[in-house]
């Protein structure tokens, strides 16, 4: 049988070098450090980029791969409509932070079904409305008008598809492997970020919030975008055997 850290060392060796585009990209965005008080169409070229990149990384796989695995395609689905909603938060001081909102709901709709569901691991599911619940009790107080259903309802997505990413990776039956350990880490990631992004816009300032939010949002789409992969080496192993 094929180890998880034999496969984990399958993974870096095979597809690693996809994601270097992603990485520079990343770094891009970093350095240029533009700023968020003059939005323009170059800064949400720049942001976009690294998922672009992630785009570009799901694609290198061939047509077939995505044709054969449902899963795949889902997720690329959510990063193109990731893309679209951190072009409209570009522009959220201007009106279209709904517009983002709604873009990344359909996202996480998305990711969702694209991680199924089974096993239905109720454990992990009162874990995560429990959490959820705290997080929306914290906002609600800040909230007002149309935001208080509207963060409401975002938070019950991300929170399902939290709990649906948490609930593949079966660590007591030895049954995980680094495509489940990939989505679980990428969609807790993902709601760090977006709870500081609520935190931060609704309740307080968060000290270096949007280095926060910024990193832990590429990581987490970097996660996920890896969790449509099998590692192919281990696959041609376990054939073998």
């Amino acid at each position: 049988c094929i180890s998880p850290s034999t496969c984990c060392f399958c993974r870096v060796k095979s597809e690693g070098p996809k994601l270097v585009p992603f990485f520079k990209a990343t770094c891009v965005y970093f350095v240029l450090w533009l700023p968020t008080s003059s939005p323009s169409w170059f800064s949400a070229l720049i942001k976009c980029l690294p998922i672009f990149c992630l785009w570009v990384f799901l694609l290198a796989h061939g047509f077939n791969f995505l044709g054969a695995h449902s899963s795949a395609r889902k997720i690329l689905a959510g990063l193109i409509f990731s893309a679209l909603g951190d072009a409209f938060l570009i522009w959220q001081e201007q009106g279209y932070f709904v517009h983002g909102l709604l873009m990344f709901a359909i996202t996480h709709i998305l990711y969702s079904s694209a991680f199924g569901m089974k096993p239905l691991n109720v454990c992990a599911g009162l874990v995560i409305t429990a959490v959820s619940s705290l997080s929306y009790m914290l906002l609600y107080p800040y909230l007002s008008g149309p935001f208080t259903y509207l963060v409401a309802v975002y938070i019950a997505l991300i929170g399902f598809m939290g709990w649906r990413a948490i609930a593949g990776l079966q660590l007591a039956n030895d049954l995980w492997t680094w495509t489940k350990l990939s989505a679980c880490l990428g969609a807790v990631l993902f709601m760090v970020s977006d709870l500081t992004i609520a935190v931060n816009k609704f309740c307080f300032p968060v000290p270096h919030s949007r280095a926060i939010i910024m990193a832990t949002y590429y990581a987490a789409q970097m996660l996920i975008a890896l969790s449509a992969v099998e590692c192919q080496d281990a696959e041609m192993a376990r054939k073998r055997y």
